[in-house]
């Protein structure tokens, strides 16, 4: 079992990669406002993601694609403003990054100056390496994507476990040491085999942080919405869901509404 060893006023990408030396398991959720950046930092999580999938569980979309940077940057921004101590860790939207590596690192410029995060993730191995190179060069702070690739869900027609077959696993082993020799400080490796994501983390020295890829990595990431249980349709075995505020919200906005209805509220206490 991993426990905390160091205590870190600011988590950097230097803190992850000591964490992984240290054996100290990485915390990693997403968030996409002030509000719940706030709480989840205070909390004591090491990283938050800005991810993509408020394409999702924010604006409601089936997939993460429709999202755009700007939007992205006002989430990013929020989030930033709400963190005093996590590592803020942005995704480049799907189209941002994809068709050249100079419009790769145009995007990454604009999360890092209009809101002020510290990192940028993106997707992809071998066929991103130019553009990871470039805003690695840069001087911004890049973290990996190999496995599930969301923004891919069209080309692979399905949400299955990737890297099963011994081809792919070979290809995402060699993606994930090529994305260490560019330079990316860390990598997520999304839904494939749990002996997969252990040989990967042991071939690497950047942490590798899971989402459906077994125990035997550096940390793990959820998504903040359903851990929290706000959710009841999304049930994939890798999610554990720590809270049900889908039961709890409902239950209070059903007694607030009650409460005005019968003239319960406001009382006598309640009002100037």
């Amino acid at each position: 079992m991993s426990t905390a060893k160091k205590s870190y006023q600011r988590v950097t990408t230097n803190s992850l990669i000591q964490m992984k030396k240290d054996g100290e398991k990485i915390a990693m959720l997403t968030s996409y406002d002030f509000t719940f950046a706030g709480l989840v930092d205070a909390a004591g999580i090491d990283v938050i993601l800005v991810g993509d999938s408020a394409s999702n569980v924010i604006a409601g979309h089936e997939t993460t694609l429709p999202i755009t940077l700007d939007q992205m940057i006002y989430h990013a921004g929020s989030v930033v403003r709400g963190a005093s101590r996590a590592l803020v860790v942005v995704d480049l939207p799907f189209g941002t990054y994809q068709a050249d590596s100079r419009e790769a690192l145009k995007s990454a410029i604009r999360i890092m100056k209009e809101s002020g995060a510290h990192a940028v993730k993106l997707e992809g191995g071998h066929q991103e390496k130019q553009s990871i190179e470039r805003i690695i060069q840069a001087g911004i702070p890049v973290m990996g994507h190999l496995g599930l690739t969301p923004q891919s869900i069209y080309k692979f027609g399905t949400y299955t476990v990737r890297a099963k077959e011994e081809a792919e696993a070979r290809q995402l082993l060699e993606d994930a040491k090529m994305l260490e020799e560019v330079g990316c400080f860390g990598l997520v490796l999304e839904k494939i085999p749990a002996s997969l994501a252990k040989q990967v983390a042991d071939s690497i020295s950047i942490p590798v942080i899971g989402i459906g890829a077994g125990n035997d990595v550096d940390g793990q990431v959820l998504v903040l919405h359903d851990m929290l249980g706000m959710s009841k349709e999304f049930s994939p075995r890798f999610l554990r869901r720590y809270a049900d505020l889908h039961t709890s919200v409902m239950d209070a906005v059903a007694d607030y509404t009650a409460d005005v209805k019968s003239g319960d509220f406001p009382n006598e206490k309640e009002q100037y």
